[in-house]
């Protein structure tokens, strides 16, 4: 991988580029070059930003383009967020082998990287870049341009001042040594100096019993043992070790690792119970799934539902079409979005579905085939899914009351029409006149666009029929109209589902909230946005979970706030994809009041307290204009029942991107802090135009820990940031 490969890049048919790939020696980069003509183009991508290779045909250009290749020659490189994957074929098996090996070996290494090794790294990266001549020395003028490379317009005297200081050559130039003492005074934390000395006293380091009070006032259940534990895994000084010592370097790197994130790290894995009825739970949902960008004219991929799953997502949408050849389609009707095989959704599903997480997924069927291709998706999905396919009910009986997720674990549920159970002349099909909401609103939304009037998607005559085979496969989800909240709790059907758009949810919620949350305590429903949202924008979910709606359905491929809440909620349990909802919200007893908190919630009102201390290594945002530095301030948002929702601003500091320091007190009170969020947010300040998006994070309030803690910051479309971290300190009061 070093020595470099020529490998061919593949597009479609006609677009195979040939290209040398070759691993750069800090071995996290991997450098290529493509040929334009004659001119010549160099790019590199890091292997932080890949989430994973697949060998052989297992992509969908792959298995569209790749054909000119010998699978075993192929592998994929899949990236994090919305990077396109990256398809490649060697020329010889063995160089493809190699790169596959390589990649997830180095992926791995990264994987096991501290963040102190990460902001090594960081740093190492920005110095190659910085020294121009390639020479292993930097004149004050490389010194400077690496600053403006890191986010900081250091004022010029004292940049001076620290190059000469660092200068113990005297040659006007740093070398090897001089530059790495440069970057030591320059990654300085006086916060945490000051959070060690007064700990650790006037003898500069900590002992077992100075690391107790430390980890006490973190809120952490601790004692010696726990105490020479940390000490052991985080102290970079032998001699300190082996005293049962903690000095001021250790101290840092057991703050920046996993133990000091404010993420609650027992939350990481499934923590919460399980056994539940399914209705119990928020699930992780998508709309749309298929699409990767707008709902009119974007592209539709079996990626996007890897993708969603790969994020933990347990609800999927497939909008079924007839298609030609007698195989039914997948696409977004009366529009340009591509389309794509309902058998191949089916494969990727069967391959990805539970490689996140264990717990069931539920296929969300929007039917506009006729009785022919609803036989064949039901014979596509049987003979794919296999035994993960749940056709009939665990016990046999009609369900009164839905099983949990434990109990369906690696299984695969339909969400669709079915019929009635009758027999004689409905033996194999029956006429429904009641449609799904969803279709019904959505297609009056397209009609009402001029500019798709003319197109007219292959809808079949009997699509309002649904086939005896289709029917068969729908077991706890039974789609059907929803005839009121009147009539649902007088007659409650465990295994029946319906869905909302999200106007007619915000009416349910604003005029008998209490009767919603009611009918959410006993059967799932589904929100799903707007059928008129042409760029495919999201909705806010948090006022559906307040109401204890269980599949909040969102666009996965349009990045947001309203994402970053989803991937809030449901980064605890492990990412599973299940979040056990409040007990107030299972049992149906809570009193709601839209404008006031929830009665019946377990827990006292919390006062919130954070203070925003610092930020490190945050992103430059214009790479092209060297001497654009970002101005960044944080908001501090929260997102529940709407008498918590707030946000309040640190101020912005001039010019540092790399170690801004606030030291800024937020206060929030929580009424309901069971179904709470906290968003963090930087933002590059702007006065003249809106403020530009740095990064951000969002977790559920009993997910966060007290004390000091980092926050690791994320890009728009989730991405890790690394090494741009967040500084602040929390802690809760009970009122």
């Amino acid at each position: 991988m070093l020595k470099g490969s020529l490998l061919w890049k593949i597009k479609s048919h006609r677009g195979q580029k040939e290209r040398l790939y070759r691993l750069q020696e800090d071995g996290m980069t991997i450098w290529f070059e493509s040929r334009f003509q004659r001119a010549h183009s160099k790019q590199i991508f890091s292997i932080v930003h890949i989430e994973g290779v697949r060998e052989g045909y297992q992509s969908e250009g792959l298995r569209k383009y790749g054909s000119s290749f010998p699978e075993k020659h192929c592998f994929t490189i899949v990236f994090k967020g919305k990077r396109k994957n990256l398809d490649l074929a060697a020329q010889r098996e063995e160089e493809a082998q190699t790169w596959v090996r390589g990649l997830n070996k180095l992926m791995a290494r990264v994987k096991a990287m501290s963040q102190r090794e990460k902001l090594d790294h960081w740093i190492h990266d920005i110095l190659r870049q910085a020294d121009k001549d390639k020479d292993n020395k930097m004149c004050f003028k490389e010194i400077k341009n690496m600053l403006r490379m890191i986010n900081i317009d250091m004022n010029d005297i004292y940049a001076h001042q620290l190059f000469k200081e660092c200068d113990k050559s005297n040659n006007d130039r740093l070398e090897e040594h001089e530059i790495e003492e440069f970057c030591t005074r320059l990654m300085k934390r006086p916060e945490l100096d000051d959070i060690f000395y007064h700990y650790s006293g006037e003898d500069c380091v900590l002992s077992v019993e100075e690391l107790v009070e430390f980890l006490q006032d973190q809120g952490e259940k601790t004692n010696l043992a726990h105490a020479r534990r940390i000490i052991q895994t985080y102290e970079l000084n032998e001699k300190a070790k082996q005293q049962d010592l903690m000095m001021l370097d250790g101290f840092m790197m057991y703050l920046l690792s996993a133990d000091g994130n404010i993420l609650n790290q027992e939350h990481t894995r499934v923590y919460q119970d399980m056994n539940h009825p399914l209705c119990h739970y928020f699930i992780s949902s998508s709309h749309n799934t298929y699409l990767t960008d707008n709902q009119i004219g974007g592209p539709s991929s079996t990626e996007a539902y890897i993708r969603a799953l790969m994020k933990g997502c347990r609800c999927v949408e497939l909008d079924c079409w007839e298609g030609s050849n007698g195989e039914p389609v997948i696409y977004h009707g009366h529009t340009l979005t591509s389309k794509i095989l309902f058998r191949d959704v089916i494969e990727s599903i069967r391959d990805y579905a539970f490689k996140q997480s264990p717990y069931p997924v539920i296929l969300s069927l929007e039917n506009h085939c006729g009785l022919e291709q609803q036989a064949t998706m039901a014979r596509h999905m049987k003979t794919i899914l296999g035994d993960m396919l749940l056709t009939e009910t665990l016990d046999g009986q009609v369900p009164r009351v839905l099983p949990s997720p434990e109990q369906l674990k690696g299984k695969i549920l339909v969400k669709g029409k079915k019929l009635p159970d009758l027999r004689g002349d409905l033996e194999n099909l029956s006429f429904l006149s009641d449609e799904e909401e969803e279709e019904e609103e959505e297609r009056d939304g397209r009609r009402s666009s001029h500019s798709l009037q003319d197109i007219k998607p292959l809808q079949a005559k009997d699509a309002s029929q649904v086939s005896q085979e289709l029917s068969d496969m729908v077991v706890y989800c039974k789609a059907v109209p929803f005839l009121g909240l009147e009539h649902a709790l007088r007659n409650p059907q465990a295994h029946e589902v319906s869905s909302f758009n999200e106007r007619k949810a915000r009416k349910y919620i604003k005029e008998s909230g209490n009767a919603f949350v009611r009918y959410n305590a006993q059967q799932l429903s589904r929100i799903y946005p707007a059928g008129l949202k042409m760029n495919s924008s999201n909705f806010n979910p948090q006022e559906m979970w307040n109401a204890g709606c269980q599949l909040v359905a969102l666009n996965f491929q349009t990045p947001g706030c309203e994402m970053d809440l989803n991937d809030g909620r449901f980064l605890e349990n492990g990412c599973c994809g299940y979040v056990l909802k409040p007990r107030f919200l299972c049992n149906g007893q809570s009193t709601f009041q839209p404008e006031a908190p929830l009665q019946g919630s377990s827990h006292k009102s919390i006062m919130l307290m954070i203070k925003v201390i610092s930020a490190q290594q945050l992103p430059k945002l214009n790479k092209e204009k060297k001497n654009s530095i970002v101005d960044p301030f944080v908001r501090v948002e929260i997102h529940g029942v709407p008498i918590d929702c707030d946000k309040k601003n640190t101020l912005y500091k001039i010019n540092n991107g790399f170690n801004p320091c606030w030291n800024e007190k937020l206060t929030f009170q929580l009424r309901v802090p069971e179904l709470a969020l906290v968003r963090f947010v930087v933002e590059d300040y702007d006065n003249t135009s809106s403020n530009d998006f740095v990064g951000q994070f969002t977790l559920p309030v009993n997910s966060m820990k007290e004390g000091y803690r980092h926050i690791h910051l994320l890009s728009k479309d989730g991405a890790s940031l690394s090494p741009a971290t967040l500084f602040v300190h929390v802690k809760f009061k009970w009122l």
